[in-house]
């Protein structure tokens, strides 16, 4: 009797000893996708490729800023998001740090046609330096602040993770904005 106690006890541990080695090797190799692995898979490309395919869907340039919010980003992604319709159809640029995950920035750009209103959400009305205004929503529910503006036909949406905001204020992304009014000669 005493024999098979302790063959039990011995298999017991034996199984409770691989399960838990296991459990451990399973939780050690388990590390996060690095992003330039993981933002492909889900359509993300260069910006330069994705602003590339946008502009040649809809046969028109489109500006981007030359200022970026002062916080710092290890990562820059493009994806033109082309779906049924022109309706939702969309440039994204996406800027992130894998060291600081609240350093998210994100541009939007649709064209006007097919804008989606956000009256309901402003925050505060400002203006950008060529006239038009500009609509910043500090609203909790989208867990980004944006600004949102029209020019050259499209309408564009700023968002920064609210955690930056004390960083990236409305007053920097109305900065941002107005450095799209550049022309080509300018730059080269």
């Amino acid at each position: 009797m005493k024999k098979r106690f302790l063959i039990v006890l011995l298999l017991t541990g034996a199984l409770i000893n691989i399960s838990i080695n296991e459990t451990v090797n399973a939780q050690s190799s388990d590390s996060p996708q690095p992003l330039e692995e993981f933002f492909p898979k889900i359509g993300y490309k260069t910006v330069e490729s994705a602003l590339k395919d946008f502009e040649q869907h809809y046969k028109k340039e489109l500006k981007l800023p030359l200022r970026v919010p002062p916080i710092s980003f290890t990562h820059r992604f493009g994806r033109f998001n082309n779906l049924d319709g022109d309706m939702n159809d969309t440039f994204e640029l996406t800027m992130i740090s894998d060291q600081f995950p609240q350093n998210h920035f994100k541009i939007d750009v649709r064209p006007v046609q097919h804008k989606i209103p956000f009256k309901k959400y402003i925050s505060k009305v400002l203006k950008l330096k060529n006239g038009s205004d500009a609509a910043y929503i500090n609203n909790p529910r989208f867990g980004f602040n944006m600004l949102v503006f029209e020019r050259d036909g499209w309408q564009y949406m700023f968002g920064v993770d609210r955690d930056v905001s004390d960083k990236v204020t409305s007053e920097v992304l109305i900065e941002i904005a107005n450095s799209i009014d550049y022309t080509n000669e300018s730059i080269s």
